[in-house]
């Protein structure tokens, strides 16, 4: 039984699997930085001494990093409708990506918050800056720094979960695969070419993290 391999049904639909991975793109970036934004705050919030910080942060990156991803998804597209909240299926999976990653990067940038020395805090509070303006100025600068090569492979990893995306027909890179190889019946090379658009993808996105870890790498 042989199969002889014919590229002709993907090389005509290629321009739908670039907008596809530009998609995917699109709302991993945005997922990201809206993750960040809430893993940083959390991150403090992991740190401090307050209880009535503390415990909801813990609560909030156990039960996310216990779920996967595809179940998060779901529930958002369509359970939260049941309960008054309709998000359409891009704001949904927004919503869900930002907060996983959250979860995720709250670690990441927890280990990083430890790694400081404490002394630094005393220092600035000695020289009159306040509480944020230490957080803000001299602790994340250097805790950024210091986490940057987790925060990369948490980067890519993020970026391969937006094929989820397909589950809630988001017209990503995975859920245009699955459109061309239905249409097709071309399996072996949709999905060929498919896995090596997210390789190309995530090499280039490592890529860029190392570069921007030398530039911002602290003097050993």
């Amino acid at each position: 039984m042989g199969y002889t391999l014919n590229f002709a049904a993907v090389w005509r639909n290629f321009d739908f699997l670039l907008s596809g991975l530009a998609l995917s793109l699109g709302l991993a970036v945005i997922s990201i930085l809206i993750g960040a934004a809430i893993g940083l705050f959390v991150a403090f919030a992991l740190t401090s001494r307050n209880r009535f910080a503390l415990v909801p942060a813990r609560v909030y990156v156990t039960v996310i990093r216990n779920l996967p991803i595809l179940v998060l998804v779901l529930f958002a597209f369509f359970a939260l409708p049941q309960m008054g909240l309709r998000l359409d299926k891009y704001k949904s999976f927004v919503l869900v990506l930002s907060l996983y990653s959250g979860a995720y990067l709250a670690e990441v940038f927890r280990a990083g918050l430890l790694s400081i020395p404490k002394g630094l805090t005393e220092a600035g509070l000695a020289i009159g800056l306040t509480g944020m303006q230490i957080r803000s100025s001299i602790i994340a600068p250097l805790m950024l720094r210091n986490v940057l090569p987790s925060l990369s492979s948490t980067i890519i990893s993020l970026f391969k979960d937006t094929s989820l995306a397909a589950a809630i027909a988001v017209p990503e890179l995975t859920f245009a695969a699955r459109k061309i190889n239905v249409e097709s019946f071309r399996v072996i090379e949709t999905w060929m070419v498919t896995s090596a658009l997210y390789v190309a993808t995530c090499f280039l996105i490592a890529a860029l993290m190392r570069l921007v870890e030398r530039r911002l790498a602290l003097p050993r």
